[in-house]
């Protein structure tokens, strides 16, 4: 055990969150019913409007709902990349939140944040105009393991299909904050 007393295990990355041509991402781990509080608070900090998940439900939703933020299940399994329905569905959230509110950030979170989660905001990126490899790079130097081999594989043969539009005034940079 760490000093902290927490096993190494237990230890995740912080959230990270990824800006990029007026988009706003935060990718993040799995809160549970004991860290929802927290959570919360934490979203407030990165004005995040809505939560995707793209892991299992573990928790209660109520409290986010009560504050005023939107959560979306688009569940797959891990380790894995998303099927069409679920990447179809992922761009259609992004598009309703960016058109509702610009400002706003979009939350994802998979158990860990090193997989699934990444890989969706890789998709977006790769959407506004990034290679894969610099949408990669972008996500792991905040969340460094992030993407397995069999994820990299498939945003490396991902076409992108000009689902995300850019609005005029957005700035053509990505970066990490």
């Amino acid at each position: 055990m760490s000093i902290s007393g927490m096993r190494p295990k237990d230890i995740r990355p912080a959230p990270a969150e990824i800006k990029c041509k007026g988009f706003r991402f935060l990718i993040t781990d799995r809160p549970s019913d004991q860290t929802i509080s927290s959570y919360i608070q934490e979203l407030k900090k990165h004005n995040v409007a809505s939560v995707v998940r793209v892991c299992e439900p573990s928790y209660k939703i109520e409290e986010l709902k009560e504050a005023g933020i939107a959560v979306y299940d688009l569940e797959y399994n891990d380790g894995t990349f998303p099927p069409n329905d679920i990447t179809e569905e992922w761009f259609q959230v992004l598009k309703k939140q960016f058109h509702d509110n610009p400002e706003a950030c979009v939350a994802v979170h998979c158990v860990a944040g090193l997989g699934r989660a990444p890989v969706m905001v890789a998709l977006a990126l790769i959407e506004l105009g990034l290679k894969y490899e610099e949408a990669v790079e972008l996500i792991r130097e905040k969340r460094r393991g992030a993407i397995n081999s069999k994820q990299l594989g498939y945003l490396q043969k991902y076409r992108p299909k000009s689902r995300l539009k850019l609005k005029n005034g957005h700035k053509n940079s990505c970066c990490i904050q």
